[in-house]
């Protein structure tokens, strides 16, 4: 299977951003710097971004090892399995959809959508990534935590800020990528 390079998920990270920050420059009554700076201070926002992207990441870690066989699990893994996952890219990936998809899924739609509005967005951004095809307990398990997780950042945003679920987003992403990699590399052992 080809992987999906990481200049690729980049890109159409990048192309999200500036979507985003078109919608916020050209669709928002708020300039564009206060519209991204919209929160607690930076330090705050730091630090229960981290906390909150490191308790939802362990929770998932930790359901995640339990039931590696699980049906959601494996079709998680096998989703994202199609990227490359070599070296530091996990946190480039991370990274790059921490930032563009809080840009333009908190900072530019929620205001204009409001948060369920956005979630469900966020969700519908997600279904070729999850393959909601089927309509089963697995596919209902993952579309529940896809718009359970961007509930969350929604009220984050309201709450905390922008740039605390900027960092939660990538927190949660990177651990995510790792156990795919984990799981991933499991399964091809078992072959």
């Amino acid at each position: 299977m080809e992987k999906y390079p990481l200049r690729t998920q980049l890109l159409s990270c990048a192309v999200l951003a500036a979507i985003g920050l078109a919608i916020i420059q050209f669709g928002q009554d708020l300039p564009l710097p206060q519209a991204l700076a919209v929160g607690m201070p930076w330090q705050d926002q730091l630090g229960l971004g981290a906390a909150l992207g490191l308790a939802v990441s362990l929770v998932s870690a930790i359901t995640t090892l339990r039931r590696p066989a699980a049906e959601a699990v494996q079709r998680t893994t096998a989703s994202y399995s199609r990227l490359d996952l070599s070296g530091w890219n996990p946190l480039w990936i991370s990274l790059g959809a921490g930032i563009s998809e809080e840009i333009l899924f908190r900072a530019a739609l929620q205001p204009l959508v409001g948060i369920w509005g956005a979630s469900l967005l966020f969700l519908l951004a997600h279904v070729r990534a999850y393959e909601f095809r089927r309509l089963d307990g697995a596919t209902l398990l993952q579309a529940g935590g896809v718009f359970g997780m961007a509930l969350m950042f929604g009220f984050g945003y309201e709450y905390i800020g922008l740039l605390a679920m900027v960092v939660a987003h990538t927190i949660i992403d990177i651990v995510g990528l790792l156990l795919v990699q984990r799981i991933a590399e499991g399964a091809n052992r078992l072959r």
